[in-house]
């Protein structure tokens, strides 16, 4: 029996920052919580970094994760906005490295690609896939996507970490097949 375990997901954004919550009972993921810091409200980009920084330590101390998993910035937009959201994605690494929390990144690809099977997944598409394995209700869903962008930032981080074929690793099919003689069906 695998130690309960709590994974912090964070979708980093400079006008909104999403995350979510997921608690590991045995093998089977539970939503905690989601939600999403509003910060376009600030005119100055220094005071939404320190907002990022304590709303990340506060959720770190409210639901004491084990790991924290965050989207890495896709390259695209400009310049100026990719330094912004890299800044808004350190801000995030440092509140949970300050705790001693491990991090792990995630390219947006992986992450629509581990959740809905398709890494060119509409957001709709990833919130959706979530409330089906998440069973969340349609009254539990945000309207902000970014909330759900960091819920499946943390189930990805889930499904990577848990999956038992990712500690072996294959040269192909016929390294698969025949180090697994038994899943073969005739």
């Amino acid at each position: 029996m695998s130690k309960e375990r709590i994974i912090l997901g964070i979708d980093p954004g400079t006008i909104v920052m999403g995350y979510g919550i997921i608690r590991i009972e045995g093998k089977k993921p539970v939503l905690e919580a989601m939600g999403v810091l509003q910060l376009n409200k600030y005119e100055d980009h220094y005071v939404r970094l320190k907002k990022i920084f304590e709303r990340v330590l506060s959720l770190i101390d409210q639901y004491h994760p084990d790991e924290l998993a965050i989207e890495a910035p896709f390259f695209g937009k400009n310049v100026q906005s990719m330094l912004k959201l890299g800044r808004a994605q350190g801000t995030a690494i440092s509140a949970a490295l300050s705790r001693d929390i491990p991090i792990f990144e995630y390219a947006p690809l992986k992450i629509k690609m581990s959740i809905t099977g398709n890494g060119q997944a509409s957001k709709e598409q990833v919130a959706g896939m979530l409330q089906r394995i998440l069973h969340i209700s349609q009254d539990n869903m945000l309207p902000q996507l970014d909330a759900t962008d960091g819920v499946a930032a943390a189930l990805c981080h889930f499904l990577q970490s848990n999956n038992p074929v990712s500690d072996k690793k294959y040269s192909g099919w016929k390294d698969y097949i025949a180090r697994n003689p038994g899943k073969v069906k005739e």
